[in-house]
């Protein structure tokens, strides 16, 4: 398992993902750990690499005795990252990870490219409340506080649909040690960062919840929003977990402050999705086609259709061919319709991928178009098993 040693204490990590990509720190929720991140971290990885971990006193991570600060755990994140050789990252941090966040943006700027802080605070006027819960941990183990959390974790209306994500992180929590829950509830208890919060120079993102009950915007959020000089907003309709109540919400709001801005001229850019989608004979195919009368044309749909569309972070590629091939059956565009399906077959998708768009496109484009297209469909599947025999 990899860990890094600081001092004397083990950390967990994981870090996933292509080297040539910027690095993304996740730093996961008091009483948690790194999984609290699995749905992102899976969407994020076309983009970045992704290091997640086990906060001290987490996970697999060592859980030594005594009262922490958010300090300390600022700093074990920068001893992980010194350790793994990352110069600079973007961090996001949720909760109690957004609460060192905070202390990252003010301490350490030039190590951060960007910030965002989710569902989060500088202080809790309310010591007493973080030094109960230390106490419990301490006197009855994490069952004695399982018992309240989930209701602080989703709203009631969406804990039926995420049932079983929010069943797994309830067994992390009760497997939590309760000596390290312990020293981060007195890193909470004793933390006063209002002051830090105009210190952030770092482009920021703040992200709340319209029902955290946890860390309420009222108060908390919007004290984090109104501090940092020109920190951008997204509120969700969640509670605490926002990023597990609205997973695809919560990435988009990531995608589009962390993603800059393409500089690149959409006409290159379509050029080469058109290439990373349908295959480099393809291309040089229709551009050897392209006469005087129709490269307007064919440069509007690499502009367009491919330059701006494709390219855009917030639906992955095989999403895209799926969409592709159940509207171009809808339509009877029979010859984009084997177009997607001889390229899809080539790249991400599998014969089981289009059959369920198909079986979609029956009920809602009717059985005729499904027919026709499951038989192009079959015929690209057998082009493709004869090309592998010879």
């Amino acid at each position: 398992m990899p860990f890094v040693k600081l001092e004397h204490t083990r950390l967990f990590y994981r870090l996933e993902g292509s080297d040539d990509r910027p690095v993304l720190i996740l730093a996961h929720s008091i009483g948690l750990d790194h999984g609290l991140w699995d749905v992102q971290a899976a969407e994020l990885l076309p983009h970045f690499r992704i290091l997640r971990f086990d906060a001290r006193g987490h996970g697999a991570s060592d859980a030594p005795a005594g009262e922490y600060s958010i300090e300390r755990l600022g700093g074990d994140v920068l001893g992980l990252a010194d350790a793994l050789g990352i110069e600079r990252f973007a961090f996001c941090g949720l909760s109690l990870g957004a609460m060192t966040g905070q202390w990252l943006g003010a301490y350490a700027p030039d190590r951060l490219t960007h910030l965002v802080l989710a569902n989060t605070s500088p202080r809790f006027p309310d010591s007493s409340f973080w030094e109960s819960r230390r106490r419990a941990a301490l006197e009855g183990g994490m069952a004695a506080l399982a018992g309240t959390v989930v209701e602080r974790w989703v709203t009631p209306e969406k804990l039926a649909l995420h049932s079983s994500r929010v069943s797994s992180l309830l067994r992390t929590f009760r497997g939590t040690n309760p000596v390290g829950y312990a020293g981060c509830c007195a890193a909470i208890r004793d933390m006063d960062q209002t002051g830090l919060l105009r210190e952030i120079r770092v482009p920021t993102l703040v992200i709340g919840g319209d029902r955290d009950m946890a860390t309420p915007w009222a108060g908390h959020g919007d004290v984090v929003a109104r501090e940092i000089p020109n920190a951008r907003v997204v509120r969700l309709a969640a509670a605490h977990l926002s990023n597990i109540e609205c997973p695809r919400s919560f990435q988009a709001a990531l995608l589009d402050f962390l993603l800059p801005g393409s500089n690149a001229d959409p006409l290159e850019a379509g050029y080469r999705v058109r290439r990373e989608t349908l295959g480099d004979a393809y291309v040089d195919a229709a551009i050897a086609r392209t006469t005087g009368f129709t490269r307007e044309f064919q440069e509007l749909i690499t502009r367009f259709a491919w330059g701006t569309i494709w390219t855009r972070p917030g639906l992955d590629r095989r999403t895209r061919r799926l969409l592709a091939l159940a509207i171009t059956a809808a339509l009877g565009r029979w010859e984009e319709f084997r177009l997607h399906a001889r390229t899809g077959l080539d790249h991400e998708l599998e014969l089981c991928d289009i059959k369920e768009a198909l079986l979609q496109a029956a009920i809602y484009a009717g059985i005729p178009a499904a027919n026709t297209a499951f038989q192009i469909a079959s015929e690209e599947a057998g082009r493709r098993q004869v090309g592998r025999e010879d």
